[in-house]
């Protein structure tokens, strides 16, 4: 009963620390993405604020057909 015990208590805190690091590289990408200007978190900070359903969407939606034309370009030039 007692390596039980003490087995768990092993395993309670390494999941602690595995879920921590995680949570801060996960913090680390937002600001990051956020820095190289791939996103700005700030204009989904607004959903809350401007929640209608004939309200402009924070990203605008590119169809399919876009996007893999864009693909194929990028394709075709490297």
């Amino acid at each position: 009963m007692e390596n039980i015990r003490e087995l768990q208590a092993y395993a309670y805190f390494f999941f602690t620390v595995f879920l921590t690091v995680v949570l801060y590289a996960y913090i680390l990408h937002l600001y990051r993405a956020e820095k190289k200007g791939t996103r700005n978190y700030e204009q989904y900070g607004k959903l809350a604020l401007d929640d209608e359903l004939d309200s402009r969407p924070v990203e605008p939606h590119e169809d399919n057909e876009v996007k893999t034309e864009e693909t194929k370009e990028k394709k075709e030039q490297s």
